[in-house]
């Protein structure tokens, strides 16, 4: 079969077709392949539902996971084209927007690929997120019109009727095909209604939150900071789980559940709290079928778990009562009738599902009726059961389990970084694509001069590989000598973009000084902020600007500059993270749940400089201190300053003339010059008179840190390749495979 789809595709490379008309063949191909791959199910089923699914391009990866990546590529470039330029015709798909979104993503192709049965249900979102510009050194937000021709989601005539503030709604089902490695063909069910319109949309991303007919699928979290636009989350989640529990419900009966039994046929993961609604929607359903409220209850609990992804207040989601009487009245007495049932299991009342407030608290409801509650990095977990859900934690002791998070090594190695996939198999053969764990055969080279030197010749390509890419797509010129620091992730002042701001800023009045670094110092940022975060566009706007400011600095400019990539999704991660020298990951210790991003750094060979939070302890764990830079306050420390409530901002800012220094440089005359008094004044204000996640007291640790970093990497570079070694060999852990395999040990228990 290999043979004759080769044999299509170099007969159509003879006929001179295009990359368009070449890529809708291999869509087409792919598509046929996939379907040869589907399995029946034996037992439970997983349906994974989440509101984000931040898949990325999907030609490449499904061609890799079919076993046809390498004969298509050699094809091409056979025939004088490559893959990259055909990779160009796809559409960046946007139905998420961070970790969430991606470990969703990640988990699907491990399904598949361990031949677990297990599909996602979520939204067809027709503009995503949106769309980043940079103007005036500032992000705007535009739709992100991803969906055409060329879209891999199938249409199905299969419809779901949704009741929405008393109205009926038609969610169609859309069906994309999940692939896994040498594995199954899963799916991932994506729910739509046929009415949106996107010619709503006014300036920016702005529409008019009370036509849901036309606006229920527009965007992925639209602004919520009114009214309108907290009820139109609610009107989203429900569609989502609302649709996705009569599918669930629906394929359990075809495969002979008489729904007293569905414990049998159906697993269901809630991921984060936005899903929560499938609870009542469920026990709502069961009803409607003749199951009495308090077996439906019990039913329900067995089949559901829930996966908690922060620990941060504003992200935990609660919505007052009169809002879901406004939008899904059929669920309110559901909900209420569980409230009595939490409130007589547990005697405190900050444990009830509907609070003093009238306030409906999602993650409580979730807790209390589902059978598994996990956190995803061991730390995390801890700090669940130790502080934040401590009372939860005490009435159900047996519901909380760690699931640290994992990412896919076919995406994030095979697929984004060939040259060094392709030196790992001439070392240890092509196990470790399957079986992660076997990286820790590269061990075996750390003194190996000839393995170290073609380990570097491999990062410096990558890097050069990115510089190329920033010019073609950016108009950025990058030096890929130097070295390249990146921070890549949402931007939000937990994850501490804005520390990264003021070390640079501190560099820059150091370099002044005639202070200088070994090497170049290449900056790179990739964030969107959220359209209503108004600090974290501010954080934006000083980045920006603090790179206008360098780049129109000779003195300075030799030895550093800043990159900020516009409109940074899954297609740039790929480019940067092969490319990464060091790895950013200095969120506040005890507020990044895991982290993701920081092992796909690490599988590439970069060097994390971190703090002590989320997965990155178990990095340090892994690789051992020598091959790892942390700084800053622990976790402990951390929550001990936010309970005592004793950190003042200013009292940092007032004693310490380094940290001083940076922070009045947001306000200086130079940064004026380029950049807008009102947002650099804002964010300065905000260092010294708030500064919630503790940017001052980790400044100083940070800058020792990384500057230890800089000189390593320049005084002994042979050093610095031997513990990139190390980081690539240790880990495997962090697949998501593995993290797959102990889901389902623990809480799923599906069958191959």
């Amino acid at each position: 079969m290999k043979e004759e789809i080769v044999k299509k595709i170099e007969n159509m490379l003879d006929e001179g077709c295009s990359y368009e008309e070449l890529y809708t063949a291999l869509l087409g191909i792919v598509e046929a392949q996939s379907k040869k791959k589907v399995m029946p199910v034996k037992g439970r089923k997983l349906y994974y539902i989440s509101a984000e699914f931040l898949i990325g391009k999907l030609l490449s990866n499904n061609l890799i996971n079919l076993g046809l990546y390498d004969d298509v590529k050699s094809c091409l470039e056979a025939h004088g084209k490559s893959m990259a330029e055909l990779e160009e015709v796809e559409p960046e798909p946007s139905l998420g927007n961070g970790g969430l979104g991606r470990l969703a993503a990640c988990f699907l192709d491990s399904l598949a690929t361990l031949k677990l049965p297990g599909d996602g249900i979520g939204l067809r979102y027709h503009c995503g997120l949106f769309r980043q510009r940079f103007e005036h050194q500032s992000q705007k937000e535009t739709p992100d019109f991803w969906l055409g021709s060329n879209e891999w989601a199938e249409k199905t005539e299969k419809t779901y009727t949704v009741s929405l503030g008393g109205k009926d709604y038609k969610a169609r089902l859309y069906r994309l095909a999940v692939t896994g490695y040498e594995g199954r063909t899963n799916y991932l069910n994506l729910f739509d209604v046929d009415t949106v319109d996107t010619s709503i949309i006014e300036e920016g991303i702005s529409f008019d939150k009370t036509d849901i007919a036309k606006n229920l699928t527009l965007f992925l979290y639209p602004d919520d900071s009114d009214k309108k636009g907290q009820l139109l989350r609610i009107y989203q989640q429900y569609l989502m789980v609302s649709a996705g529990a009569q599918l669930i419900l629906e394929e359990c009966m075809e495969r002979g559940s008489n729904l007293h039994n569905l414990y049998d046929y159906a697993a269901v993961q809630i991921n984060d709290t936005h899903p929560s609604m499938v609870i009542p929607e469920l026990i709502r359903l069961l009803e409607k079928r003749g199951i009495k409220f308090k077996e439906a209850v019990d039913i329900v609990t067995k089949v559901c778990a829930y996966t908690n992804h922060t620990i941060l207040a504003e992200a935990l989601e609660k919505w007052p009562k009169d809002y879901l009487e406004a939008v899904v009245p059929q669920l309110v007495p559901i909900i209420e009738k569980l409230d009595e049932i939490a409130q007589k299991r547990a005697e405190d009342g900050a444990l009830a599902i509907i609070d003093d407030g009238e306030t409906v608290h999602m993650a409580h409801m979730d807790i209390h009726f589902t059978h598994s509650t996990n956190g995803v990095a061991a730390l995390h977990t801890e700090i669940l059961k130790d502080s934040e859900l401590n009372q939860f934690y005490r009435l159900y002791p047996e519901k909380f389990n760690n699931k640290t998070n994992g990412i896919t090594f076919r995406r994030w190695l095979m697929k984004c970084n060939p040259r060094l996939t392709e030196f790992i198999e001439e070392l240890i053969g092509p196990g470790f694509m399957k079986d992660a764990s076997e990286l820790e055969r590269l061990l075996g080279y750390t003194d190996d001069e000839r393995v170290l030197k073609r380990l570097s010749d491999i990062k410096r390509n990558n890097k050069a590989a990115l510089a190329e890419w920033l010019k073609h797509t950016q108009g950025t010129i990058v030096d890929p000598d130097s070295m390249f620091t990146i921070q890549s992730k949402r931007l939000h002042e937990y994850k501490r973009q804005q520390l990264n701001l003021l070390y640079l800023i501190h560099q820059y009045f150091e370099i002044k000084a005639g202070h200088l670094p070994g090497t170049k110092v290449t900056a790179v940022f990739g964030a969107k902020a959220a359209p209503a975060y108004i600090i974290a566009k501010d954080i934006i706007h000083a980045l920006l600007t603090l790179s206008k400011v360098i780049a129109d600095d000779p003195e300075v400019s030799k030895w550093m500059q800043i990159v900020f990539i516009e409109n940074y999704n899954v297609t740039a991660a790929e480019k940067m993270i092969p490319a990464c020298d060091l790895s950013e990951q200095i969120s506040l210790a005890s507020k990044e749940a895991s982290g993701t991003g920081n092992m796909k750094f690490m599988l590439n060979g970069a060097l994390t400089l971190g703090t002590m939070d989320g997965a990155n302890v178990e990095i340090a764990q892994a690789v051992g201190d020598e091959n790892i830079y942390i700084f800053g306050q622990s976790s402990n420390q951390v929550i001990r300053r936010y309970s005592h409530g004793d950190y003042c901002a200013k009292e940092w800012y007032d004693v310490d003339y380094n940290i001083r220094r940076a922070v009045d440089f947001l306000t200086s005359e130079v940064m004026l010059y380029y950049g807008t008094k009102e947002k650099l004044g804002r964010l300065k204000k905000e260092l010294i008179y708030k500064d919630w996640f503790q940017t001052l007291p980790d400044f100083n640790a940070y800058v020792v840190r990384k500057d230890q970093a800089v000189a390593d990497y320049t005084l002994n570079p042979v050093e610095w390749t031997k513990k990139s070694l190390i980081n690539i060999s240790k880990a495997g852990f962090f697949s998501s495979d593995r993290t797959i395999e102990e889901y389902n040990r623990d809480i799923w228990h599906l069958e191959k």
